[in-house]
């Protein structure tokens, strides 16, 4: 079956704050609800936690690390959904039911995955 990756985007805020609560079990209660078409899902640190890696020239070459975001935004990847559903509609389906698809001011981008081995 087709699988797509849905990217929530949302404030940048860490879910484990007492204040997160309700939104959080919104979307356990999704995860719950889909269970059958999610084949993995996690939810991202804020990207305060993030490192970025970039190489110096071509492959092999100086490896050069930042801490933080890779860009400032209001709006930040803070989680993913693997989605395993028959098309594109059926996985927007899926995913217009992720509270960050409707929960103000977010975001969910769907893609298909290929699998590359």
């Amino acid at each position: 079956m087709p699988q797509y990756l849905a990217l929530t985007y949302t404030d940048d805020v860490n879910w484990w704050e007492p204040e997160h609560a309700d939104e959080l079990a919104e979307y356990r209660r999704f995860g719950v609800d889909n269970d059958d078409r999610i084949s993995a899902s996690a939810l991202l640190h804020p990207t305060s936690t993030a490192t970025v890696v970039r190489v110096e020239g071509a492959r092999g070459g100086n490896v050069v690390t930042t801490d933080g975001p890779y860009a400032e935004t209001k709006e930040a990847l803070t989680g993913y959904y693997l989605i395993e559903a028959d098309d594109l509609d059926a996985a927007v389906a899926v995913a217009a039911q992720i509270p960050a698809a409707w929960a103000g001011a977010g975001a969910v981008e769907v893609r298909p995955v290929v699998i590359a081995r």
